[in-house]
C-alpha cells in the first residue's frame, strides 16, 4: 500500500532495551511520594492509579502536576528507537497517529510544531511533520508535558474535545479551526481538509497495530462506537473507509472478549502468527506495504 495511515501504540518501544512500564509506575510513585504511600496493583485502571497517586501527592507532598508530568516527560523522552521504528518509516506513510508521548516513530525531536492551532493540555491539533510524514501525537506529547494524557480527568476533557469537534462543533477562537462539527461538514459534503487526526477516523483506511486498545482508553473507543453507529445506525453521513486492527496469533484467545467489541465496532482483526515481537511486527509491514 503507498502511504498507509497508521494508528501506533506503546508496544513496539518494547523491543527497545530500556525501563518496563512496570518500572516507570514505580519510578513516578518514588517521585512524589514517600514509600509505601500508594500500592501499584495491575487490577488499577491507570488512569485511576494516576489520580490516586497525583492526588495522594498532592496530600502529603504539595506537588505540582507539572512538575510531575515534566518528570514523567523526562523519564519517557529516553526511549530508545529500534529497527521497528524505522522501517515503520521505510513505508512511508502519510499519517502516523500514536498514543505515544515520545519520537522514537519520527527518529528525530522535531524543531517545529506543525498543528494549525497550539494546544496546551489536549490533543485535536497536535501534529508534527517529519521528512513528510505527518505525525500526530493524540494522546499529548514530551515536548509539552501538560498534554501528556495520563489521569481519568484528562481523558475526559480529551474526549469532551473530541466530541465536540466530531459532534457538535468547536468554540476555538483560532480563524483556522472549523467551527462546524466533522459530521455536520461531512453531510453537507464540504471538503474534510484533515485538519485533525479525527478527520483520518472517518474518512480514510487506518491500520492499527502495537496498541493494546484497552477499555481505559475511554477516547478511542467512544471514538470506534461513535463511527460505527454513524455507519449503521444513524446514517447521516457516508463512512466507507475500514479499520484494521492487527494482533498476534497467540494473543487471539485470551482478548476474544475485546475483538469481538471491536468486530461489533467494524474493526477488521487480523491475526498474525511469528515467532517473536520484532519478526511479528515485520509481518504487519510487509501485509500493509503489499496491500
Amino acid at each position: 500500500m503507498r502511504n498507509p495511515i497508521l494508528l501506533i501504540g506503546n508496544d513496539i518501544n518494547n523491543i527497545s532495551k530500556g525501563q518496563s512500564w512496570k518500572e516507570l509506575l514505580q519510578d513516578i510513585v518514588n517521585f512524589c511520594l514517600p514509600e509505601g504511600s500508594v500500592q501499584l496493583d495491575d487490577r488499577k485502571p491507570f488512569p485511576l492509579l494516576y489520580e490516586e497517586i497525583f492526588l495522594t501527592a498532592i496530600r502529603q507532598a504539595h506537588i505540582n502536576e507539572a512538575d510531575l508530568k515534566t518528570f514523567i516527560a523526562k523519564k519517557t523522552l529516553a526511549i530508545q528507537s529500534n529497527e521497528i521504528h524505522a522501517e515503520i518509516r521505510s513505508l512511508r506513510p502519510a499519517h502516523i497517529l500514536t498514543t505515544n508521548y515520545e519520537f522514537t516513530l519520527e527518529g528525530v525531536i522535531p524543531t517545529a510544531y506543525d498543528g494549525i492551532i497550539t494546544e496546551r493540555v489536549f490533543s485535536i491539533f497536535r501534529k508534527y511533520i517529519v521528512d513528510n510524514i505527518h505525525y500526530w501525537h493524540i494522546h499529548g506529547d514530551c515536548q509539552n508535558p501538560l498534554s501528556i494524557n495520563l489521569g481519568f480527568e484528562h481523558y475526559g476533557g480529551q474526549l469532551q474535545q473530541m466530541r465536540n469537534y466530531v459532534v457538535s462543533g468547536t468554540t476555538y477562537s483560532s480563524p483556522q479551526t472549523p467551527k462546524l462539527s466533522l459530521v455536520r461538514r461531512m453531510h453537507l459534503k464540504e471538503p474534510i481538509r484533515e485538519d485533525s487526526w479525527l478527520d483520518l477516523f472517518f474518512t480514510k483506511d487506518i491500520h492499527i497495530f502495537g496498541l493494546s486498545l484497552d477499555f481505559v482508553e475511554t477516547d478511542l473507543w467512544w471514538l470506534l462506537t461513535y463511527r460505527a453507529r454513524q455507519k449503521f445506525q444513524k446514517n447521516t453521513i457516508p463512512v466507507r473507509n475500514a479499520l484494521y486492527y492487527y494482533i498476534p496469533a497467540e494473543f487471539v484467545k485470551g482478548a476474544k472478549f475485546k475483538l469481538d467489541m471491536l468486530a461489533a465496532n467494524d474493526v477488521k482483526v487480523i491475526d498474525i502468527e511469528a515467532k517473536d515481537k520484532p519478526a511479528y511486527y515485520r509481518e504487519v509491514i510487509r501485509r500493509i506495504r503489499q496491500l
